[in-house]
């Protein structure tokens, strides 16, 4: 195979990754707290590069079991072109729950602006 052709190849197997780094940046991993509880975990801002590898599994993994088959049943509907758009979408959504049900982002977290401009949160 010519390497002209392996080139083309190997762009558009990454043209996913790379357009989503190009446009809403690197995933960033932000601390967040639940305030009644105080309990801290990691949320994530960016690109989900997580989710291009691995899909509908990253969802379950981070306890979002529901979501997960929910996303299993639309990459079976879209036929697996989901896996394509959802990487750009994650990890804003899952932050968007996790904040609106009780969990906060961390003040003294290095990426606090980041997810602050990430997230459009103006207060």
């Amino acid at each position: 195979m010519d390497t002209f052709w392996i080139w083309v190849l190997l762009l558009i197997v990454f043209s996913p990754l790379i357009l989503g780094v190009f446009l809403i940046g690197l995933q960033q991993e932000v601390r967040i707290i639940h305030s009644p509880s105080g309990i801290a975990k990691s949320g994530y801002v960016g690109f989900s590069w997580t989710y291009l590898l691995f899909g509908w599994f990253v969802p379950v993994v981070r306890g979002e079991v529901g979501i997960g088959v929910l996303h299993l049943v639309i990459t079976f509907v879209s036929f697996g072109l989901s896996q394509l758009i959802f990487p750009f979408l994650y990890n804003r959504q899952y932050m968007n729950r996790m904040l609106t049900s009780g969990w906060a982002l961390d003040t003294l977290d290095p990426n606090y602006d980041l997810a602050r401009e990430k997230l459009h949160i103006v207060s």
